[in-house]
């Protein structure tokens, strides 16, 4: 007999349905989070059994226990789940029951389930970009320190002259603890951000798309690598315009009969995906690639309606870049395979 399983899952507890073929509740339990507790629910279920739960900060645990024992884990779309959202009777058990039913009724709003070599991937890069963005706190606070009494160096103060300038100033006691744990700490995380930068400088030249996508203005190994890692396998995007929308990098629309609004871009999928074309965005507006239609449009709409404009046009030609790569690489084997001609 089929079974489906519904988990509605939070930061301490679960709730677990499972549901079986006419839609009948077999248990309903609210069990905390942890793979003992989880198994005692689902555990004597057969393997290949869907289980279904919302897309959500802390569910990655969830679906590697449910990977590792032989489930299939389906992600829900937590936006586009209505049935749930709009329910009159609203809560964890109804949850979990209704993601069950959606889940036999094939009815499931689904999201994508990285495969764990891209999800270790994902964790590597956003581990490295926090960890250069808490250096750059730092260093913001250091000069915000200097400023407020009168200092300012034009050429720089991470240097060794810089440094050294900066240990020359006649500053208060706390004004100097401040500036020196703020380098001593910024020391300790230069030691880790060359690791990581080595680790992954290693990885971009092991992977073949970074060559392909490094082609593009703007990109070079990490923002490729961030890429690769957000968009995972691109053949599951039918179009350039499917990947835009997906990436949140195209205008949400408000239309009704034959009048059409468009707004600001949508924002709904990965903030590090954008924030990384955005970025990349600041040097290929400057490439004759983009140059043009960028002051086109900051001319009509501003800078920064502007340089999202070239990050869409930077992940539409990526696409092309990836699929060209993905075909070429598809049909390289059967060429190779072919015999020559004049051969027996």
């Amino acid at each position: 007999m089929s079974v489906y399983v519904g988990i509605d899952v939070h930061r301490k507890r679960s709730q677990v349905a499972v549901i079986d073929a006419k839609g009948e509740v077999l248990a309903n339990r609210n069990v905390p989070n942890g793979v003992e507790p989880i198994l005692k629910v689902i555990g004597g279920l057969p393997p290949g059994t869907p289980a279904a739960l919302e897309a959500a900060f802390g569910t990655g645990w969830l679906v590697e226990l449910l990977e590792d024992y032989g489930f299939d884990p389906h992600l829900v779309h937590p936006l586009r789940c209505k049935a749930i959202a709009s329910a009159r009777l609203k809560n964890d058990k109804v949850d979990a029951a209704i993601l069950g039913q959606l889940l036999r009724a094939d009815l499931l709003p689904e999201a994508w389930i990285a495969p764990p070599p891209v999800r270790q991937l994902r964790a590597l890069l956003r581990h490295r970009v926090q960890l250069v963005r808490l250096r750059t706190l730092l260093r913001n606070r250091i000069h915000a320190v200097l400023a407020g009494h009168g200092h300012d160096r034009p050429a720089g103060c991470w240097s060794g002259p810089g440094r050294a300038w900066m240990a020359s100033l006649q500053l208060p006691a706390v004004s100097r603890e401040v500036v020196d744990d703020d380098l001593a700490l910024i020391d300790a995380l230069e030691t880790v951000i060359d690791r990581l930068d080595w680790e992954i400088h290693q990885r971009a030249r092991s992977d073949p798309r970074v060559k392909v996508l490094t082609q593009l203005p703007g990109v070079g190994p990490f923002t490729a690598l961030v890429i690769l890692a957000e968009v995972g396998d691109v053949s599951r995007f039918g179009s350039a315009r499917k990947l835009a929308s997906w990436a949140g990098l195209t205008p949400t629309v408000r239309g009704s009969d034959r009048v059409a609004h468009y707004g600001h871009i949508s924002k709904q999928g990965s903030v590090w995906l954008r924030w990384v074309l955005c970025e990349a965005a600041q040097t290929a507006k400057r490439s004759p690639q983009f140059a043009a239609g960028y002051q086109a449009i900051a001319t009509r709409r501003g800078k920064k309606i502007a340089t999202t404009a070239v990050a869409r046009k930077l992940l539409t030609r990526a696409w092309h870049l990836l699929t060209d790569a993905e075909h070429a690489a598809a049909t390289q084997p059967a060429a190779a395979s072919a015999p020559q001609a004049g051969t027996r």
